[in-house]
């Protein structure tokens, strides 16, 4: 710095540090700093306001509070350094408390001061502290120039107070592009696309402003939001026209505008026109062919990506779950961990969804597992989603243990946790939460009241169901849905009322749809009422022919009272309509690998074993005197082939293949597709005492959790 017989004065060191800061170049403003010292020039206020701003600019917020600390002399610019240098930072906090102190000193801030401090109180989001400041702003007749205006009309929209920052952008008489791109950017922020769109207007036919790139991001967002397809393509144009598609977050709001809007091929042309496409740019091709229904594309796109970050995984997996791939969902998350990426809370809700409808417990565990030991925080959403998966796997006493560990609960969470109830079949336990609920103050939603009504339904609390179904009108004043007629459908026909179900039905409000009836048929089934069976079939019939699990559901109902030639009659209909039975399924979870077996399969690598136990284990429940249900094979065949039939069940498979892949004393889980029948119930009563072993088979009603002979049903299912 210093040239051969020249002496630096007050005057070079501002210059000097000023370049550095624009340099970031803090080494070398150490240097000039030594050579202020050297030089006696360090107490200069100047000086010092200079070394204030260098160092907040190169992020040494501790030196350049030293500085101040050790200042004799403070000027207006020395408050102003270092208040704008914490509101510029991570402490906004400071900067406000700073201006306070600057104030009661007696030292009258400027409008640089001002800007930063309200800005401060946009990152703090404190409407108080603003609304504070803005009090002594007018106190000093300070009229708001457009630069502070704008930060006032930012902090005030920041803070959630649409109505004063309407009223300063208003009163303002000079309106520049920065102040409306604020305006419209806040809107848009907010989900307030429409009120974008106006501002727009108004810019451009009062103030007669050109839009700039800023301006044209929230524009096409707005649009994005409004699917307002004509404006969007206006803005790409004006893009095109000025050269403004050469910004990539232009470009990446277009992609999502189009994919949005659900024009996916104009979309694909931005993007393959972008000649720098971003890891954002991909992820929003994604998410609009996600959007759009069309997963195999975003497959696609997702594996030719050269970069993945977390939001192409997390929106991947999410889409998965949706689409019930849970298998490839759990895969994906594993590929995640053997790449090194660690997940966020969103991921985990997705794993954990997909976990819960798999019935993977031991994933499931091993996923809380892994989200304590890398100290993951469980926010509402995660512990929501943890409760649900556990409820869904069958540990209800996992469920309720993350239930009872959450610190704020909202009404998905009780509903998750009423959930868990239901599975089991805990309809006390979940009139208990419920109760809770009340006692707490929230009001319960129409979700929750589906899951309460199940959980009596499955524990045949009739009474109580009545009660709860009645108490949503007139206490609660939720008007009953559709779904919530068809939970007491359920409820009066498991527990054998099929009259007063019939009667409820015409008693609807609103015309009974197909799921209705299904639900009375479902109830026939059971209880053997084929004159009522005939009917609600009938009733199906008119309203969706084309419904495919009637026609089996009606057969099976013939079968079971020996009807063959109705029997035949049915099943030639679904000949003709080219309706097929969906095969009984169960899987097991053996190690972390589901293993999964279709009604006489005799596919599985592990066949022979699976039959020698199968054998085995008849033998033994022949010894208790054990004789199988043929009458649950509702096929026309003889008593012999009856026999092997049953003896064939996928759920059967499944538990003598857990049996010999399981160590001793440790339960067998098993998910069905289909309602298990009274025989492999049976079955599975005896397995749990002849092997001393708890059987947990979930079929697609609720859980059945066998111990010594006994299941958590109750003969209730």
């Amino acid at each position: 710095m210093a040239v051969k017989g020249v002496v630096p004065d007050k005057y070079t060191f501002p210059f000097v540090l000023s370049a550095c800061t624009k340099i970031n170049g803090f080494a070398e403003g150490l240097q000039v700093h030594g050579a202020a010292i050297k030089t006696g020039w360090d107490g200069d206020v100047y000086v010092q306001n200079s070394l204030i701003h260098f160092y907040f600019e190169c992020g040494d917020m501790d030196d350049g509070q030293k500085v101040f600390d050790g200042m004799g002399e403070r000027n207006v610019v020395s408050w102003t350094s270092l208040i704008c240098g914490y509101a510029r930072g991570e402490n906004p906090r400071e900067a406000v408390s700073l201006f306070f102190d600057m104030v009661d000193s007696g030292i009258r801030p400027n409008s640089i001061t001002m800007v930063c401090v309200i800005s401060a109180c946009s990152k703090l989001q404190d409407l108080s502290l603003g609304k504070r400041i803005c009090a002594y702003i007018d106190d000093l007749g300070v009229k708001l120039h457009t630069h502070m205006a704008n930060a006032v009309v930012d902090m005030y929209m920041k803070c959630g107070a649409f109505g004063n920052a309407k009223q300063i952008f208003d009163e303002c008489e000079d309106r520049n592009l920065v102040l409306y791109n604020t305006v419209m950017s806040n809107y848009v922020r907010e989900g307030m696309a429409r009120e974008a769109i106006n501002i727009l207007n108004e810019m451009l036919l009062r103030e007669g402003l050109r839009p700039d790139r800023v301006t044209l991001l929230s524009v096409v967002s707005a649009c994005a939001h409004l699917d307002e397809l004509a404006l969007g393509r206006s803005c790409h144009a004006y893009a095109l026209r000025n050269g403004l598609e050469r910004w990539e977050n232009i470009s990446n709001a277009m992609i999502d505008m189009y994919m949005k809007c659900g024009e996916t091929e104009l979309a694909c042309r931005v993007f393959d026109w972008m000649p720098n496409r971003t890891t954002v740019s991909w992820n929003s091709l994604i998410a609009g062919y996600i959007k759009n229904g069309d997963l195999e594309s975003a497959r696609k796109i997702f594996l030719e990506m050269p970069e993945r970050d977390l939001v192409s995984l997390n929106t991947i997996i999410g889409a998965l779950v949706q689409e019930s791939s849970f298998e490839e969902a759990i895969e994906l998350f594993r590929t995640m961990q053997r790449e090194g990426v660690k997940p966020d809370r969103v991921t985990l809700v997705s794993v954990a969804s997909a976990c819960g409808y798999l019935g993977a417990l031991g994933l499931a565990k091993w996923l809380y597992r892994y989200i304590r030991e890398n100290d993951i925080h469980c926010d509402m959403r995660l512990s929501t989603a943890l409760v649900d998966m556990f409820g869904r796997c069958g540990d209800p006493q996992s469920a309720m243990l993350v239930f009872d560990k959450m610190k704020e609960r909202d009404v998905s969470a009780w509903t998750a946790a009423i959930g868990a109830m239901a599975m089991e079949g805990n309809g006390q336990r979940a009139m208990e939460l419920f109760n809770e609920i009340i006692r707490e103050g929230l009001k319960p939603d129409e979700v929750l009241f589906v899951g309460l009504l199940t959980a009596l339904s499955h524990a045949g609390m009739v009474e109580e169901g009545w009660s709860v179904f009645k108490s949503m009108e007139e206490i609660y004043g939720i008007s009953p849905l559709i779904v919530h007629y068809g939970c007491m459908v359920d409820l009066l026909g498991r527990a054998g009322l099929l009259e007063q179900a019939l009667d409820f039905i015409k008693g609807m409000p609103s015309e009974p749809n197909d799921v209705i009836w299904a639900s009375l048929l479902a109830a026939c089934r059971k209880h053997k009422n084929l004159e009522m069976a005939a009917y609600a079939t009938e009733r199906i019939n008119e309203l969706n022919p084309n419904k495919t699990g009637i026609p089996v559901l009606l057969s099976n109902v013939y079968a079971s009272e020996g009807k063959w030639s109705d029997v035949a009659k049915v099943r030639l209909r679904m000949k003709e309509k080219g309706i097929q039975k969906v095969p009984g399924s169960s899987s097991v979870e053996i190690s972390g690998m589901i293993h999964e077996f279709t009604s006489g399969d005799e596919f599985h690598p592990e066949m022979r074993h699976i039959t020698r136990m199968l054998d085995e284990i008849n033998c033994r429940l022949r010894d208790t005197g054990h004789v199988p249900d043929l009458s649950t094979v509702l096929l026309d065949v003889d008593e012999q082939e009856k026999g092997f039939l049953l003896s064939r069940h996928s759920e059967k498979l499944a538990i003598a293949y857990g049996l010999i892949s399981t160590g001793q004393k440790m339960p067998v889980r098993v998910v069905k597709n289909l309602r298990i029948c009274s025989d492999c119930h049976a079955f599975a009563k005896l397995v749990s005492v002849v092997y001393d072993r708890e059987i947990v088979v979930r079929d697609n009603n609720r859980f059945h959790f066998f111990r010594q002979g006994l299941c958590s049903c109750g003969e209730y299912w």
